[in-house]
């Protein structure tokens, strides 16, 4: 859609000269997502501030001016990319670059949407702190938020949620009204804890426009090891059992399929085989233990710690202990970093983002991996994911035609009946932390109870009843 050159002109008084793009070959990175979903947009509007995301979408929600709010636009499930219409415009937050401002004692900080997760723990890291969110994507800070992002080392930290004191929002009401929960406290029992109301909404309910996060101590000490168990109930026997030595220190616990760490070793050659002889496990766990001091002078190094621990799971008379191979948490950490592009790499992906309760997943596993064997055989699985939460990226790299192109009824089949696998008999949920966006709509259709759906439908028209997000609700 061309909007009318009025509308162009007054949003350009609104945001300013560096504020709206209207130029398709500038509007480009914006429409484009992380992974294949995209589309067309009538404009991409860059506000610089919460008054001018409030003059914005107040003048949008009063012409009826449909908007779709993005962050890093790192998402990949078509929650912050307009559609193929061409009549939604992008309300990016890259220029929301204003608030840096920390709490040592607090260990808080307030930070505006636009600063991207790299930028805020290389500015928080000489103060001895960071945000725990752990990804291999870079998003900024009011997508996490929006998304409700998760990550690594949820099992130690927890999500966006666990660690968001306070937000400010925009909502899409013909007053642009803002909506300040920004309180730095960690305890405030005076009412409904509204923040939450947002968080994991996708910017339906209103636009991110700045967070106040929860900091920890940056871990001073990190031992790292790729554990091979004897079965999938092995698995979870693995966990159990170091949940039980390692306590708190237990800090990641990550399964990874052997195709999956096979791609990203061809993809990325600069990383290391680890396994003897080259020979690549089916299965593998990543496991972390940290400490968030520095070593003391008689203090166990943690490397010893970690290996006293395999040692005894070693013993244990159900063995569920194939091999263990103790390494440098750099090297460990970037091929498990690798898996995603190293999938994107080798084919069409198909990724699921799923969670179970924690003794389902590799039930899961072993049930989707026979059925695609035996249906699909041509399909590879690259699963990895958050064992240690009950999570699973449940991959699937399809072969492109010879032309390049994949086949679109395939692709559908294959997300619509592993979905149906994965609720319907092991009671998980369709969207761990991606969110829902254009590609979980028919699932959020589907499987949420019609009540619920109507309450959010109510929440929807009393916070933000103007055309925003990429999601029904």
């Amino acid at each position: 859609m061309v909007l009318a050159a009025d509308h162009i002109d007054r949003l350009g008084a609104i945001l300013g000269p560096q504020g709206l793009l209207t130029l398709p070959a500038d509007m480009v990175p914006y429409e484009s997502a992380a992974r294949y979903e995209g589309g067309r947009a009538a404009f991409v509007a860059r506000p610089a501030s919460t008054e001018a995301v409030s003059q914005l979408v107040a003048y949008c929600v009063r012409n009826a001016i449909a908007l779709v709010p993005q962050s890093g636009n790192t998402g990949l499930v078509g929650g912050s990319t307009p559609d193929d219409s061409g009549t939604q415009g992008v309300v990016s937050l890259d220029r929301l670059r204003s608030t840096f401002t920390f709490d040592t004692y607090n260990r808080s900080l307030r930070v505006d949407a636009g600063f991207r997760l790299s930028e805020i723990n290389a500015r928080l890291e000489p103060h001895g702190l960071f945000f725990p969110i752990d990804l291999g994507a870079d998003p900024m800070a009011g997508g996490m938020a929006a998304a409700n992002t998760g990550g690594a080392r949820f099992l130690r930290f927890g999500d966006v949620r666990r660690n968001t004191l306070g937000l400010k929002l925009v909502l899409a009401d013909e007053n642009g009204t803002v909506i300040d929960c920004g309180k730095e406290l960690r305890k405030d029992n005076t009412g409904p804890d509204w923040k939450q109301l947002f968080i994991g909404t996708g910017g339906v309910f209103g636009v991110v426009t700045e967070c106040v996060f929860n900091l920890e101590r940056l871990p001073r000490q990190a031992a790292t090891a790729y554990l091979v168990p004897r079965s999938g109930e092995a698995a979870l026997c693995l966990l159990n059992e170091l949940e039980e030595r390692a306590g708190t220190y237990l800090s990641a616990f990550e399964g990874m399929s052997g195709l999956a760490i096979r791609h990203a070793l061809t993809h990325v050659p600069s990383l290391r085989n680890p396994f003897p002889a080259g020979e690549i496990p089916g299965y593998v766990i990543l496991v972390e233990l940290s400490r968030s001091w520095a070593r003391r002078g008689n203090e166990q190094a943690l490397d010893a710690v970690l290996e006293e621990m395999l040692a005894e799971i070693w013993d244990l008379p159900d063995a569920p202990l194939l091999d263990a191979l103790i390494g440098a948490p750099a090297e460990m950490w970037a091929l498990r970093h690798a898996l995603s592009e190293g999938a994107k790499s080798a084919g069409y992906v198909v990724g699921l983002d799923l969670s179970f309760r924690r003794g389902e997943v590799m039930r899961f596993r072993e049930r989707a991996s026979g059925w695609l064997k035996a249906a699909f055989p041509q399909v590879g699985i690259c699963d990895f994911g958050h064992l240690g939460d009950g999570g699973v990226h449940f991959n699937l790299v399809v072969p492109h035609n010879p032309d390049g192109s994949v086949d679109a009824k395939l692709v559908a089949r294959l997300r619509s009946l592993l979905t149906e696998i994965a609720v319907e008999e092991h009671g998980g949920s369709f969207s761990a932390e991606h969110g829902l966006g254009r590609r979980n709509q028919h699932f959020y259709d589907r499987y949420t109870p019609e009540k619920l759906k109507q309450m959010a439908t109510q929440l929807k028209q009393a916070t933000s009843p103007g055309p925003i997000g990429g999601v029904r609700f």
